[in-house]
């Protein structure tokens, strides 16, 4: 049987491959949220400016249909707001740090709210974590998506748009509102909480001078729409609310590859440190170890003197 101090070295010998092998994987999969993220910023950068269009569209022909905007249906403000739709955006995935119980704990946090208010929360969830974890917490899910919260494509944003546009019409919620995580950069993921329905409080949000003068100071001139406002926004507020899903997709789906690279790349710097630790511990028992064996030789050999 080996003396103790041999089976220690062996045993930190085991660790130390462990942690070696931890390592290799976690930088494997930094580089890959690396390349996903580049690409994520791309289709970013490509939508913003449509979406911002959408979103000046949007308001801009709200303005204009004055009175009318309350004959469309999905810019009706409700007296009465009995039940609340949340929708949770999150991913498919762990390993990416706080970024998913974030989100969690802030629709959480508003479902308090609403419940203090007398409201109920009408549970919908993109991302098997937002789902798993609301289903742990024995929320009942109205609406659950999930396998593309990786690379999310319009289709996907249509389907879960159609979900809750459906519901705020047949009156199963009287409001609907988004929380995601907006992505800032790598390092910073903002947790970020929109109103979706009705679209009025969302398509007139910053409107101010800027938005009715010119650059030079004067006043931009009204358009003419050909069918009226209230025909036109019948077509563009839904069109407005799933731009606005797909664009909370594209944000969450860039801020998780951020989150998982940050995340992996702490690992791995957490692992090295192990290793250095463990590797000078074992040198330290080496070290004794020969120590011991010389102070054995020296008096082994006093004795024969």
């Amino acid at each position: 049987m080996p003396p103790a101090d041999v089976a220690s070295q062996r045993e930190v010998r085991t660790r130390i491959a462990s942690f070696k092998n931890i390592q290799k994987i976690t930088r494997a999969m930094e580089a890959v949220s690396a390349a996903r993220l580049r690409r994520a910023e791309q289709r970013i950068s490509a939508l913003r400016p449509y979406a911002d269009a959408v979103r000046r569209m949007t308001r801009q022909a709200a303005l204009d249909a004055g009175g009318e905007i309350s004959r469309v249906p999905l810019l009706a403000t409700r007296e009465n707001e009995t039940h609340v739709g949340v929708l949770l955006v999150t991913a498919d995935r762990g390993l990416a740090g706080a970024f998913n119980s974030q989100i969690v704990r802030a629709g959480t946090q508003l479902a308090a709210e609403l419940e203090a208010e007398q409201r109920q929360t009408v549970w919908y969830a993109s991302g098997r974590r937002g789902v798993s974890s609301l289903t742990f917490r024995g929320r009942e899910l109205a609406g659950a998506y999930s396998g593309f919260t990786d690379r999310p494509a319009y289709t996907d944003a249509k389907a879960i748009a159609d979900d809750l546009i459906s519901a705020f019409i047949d009156g199963s919620v009287d409001r609907v509102e988004m929380i995601y995580n907006a992505y800032v950069s790598p390092l910073t993921q903002l947790s970020t909480r929109e109103t979706l329905l009705p679209a009025s409080a969302a398509a007139l949000a910053g409107e101010d001078e800027q938005d009715s003068e010119r650059g030079d100071g004067r006043r931009k001139a009204r358009p003419e729409y050909e069918p009226d406002p209230d025909r036109l926004l019948r077509e563009l507020v839904p069109h407005y609310v799933e731009v606005s899903i797909y664009r909370a997709l594209l944000e969450s789906a860039a801020s998780e590859h951020g989150a998982r690279m940050t995340a992996m790349r702490s690992a791995t710097d957490n692992a090295g440190e192990l290793i250095e630790d463990l590797a000078l511990d074992m040198n330290r028992a080496r070290q004794a170890e020969i120590t011991q064996e010389i102070l054995e030789v020296v008096a082994g050999a006093g004795s024969l003197a």
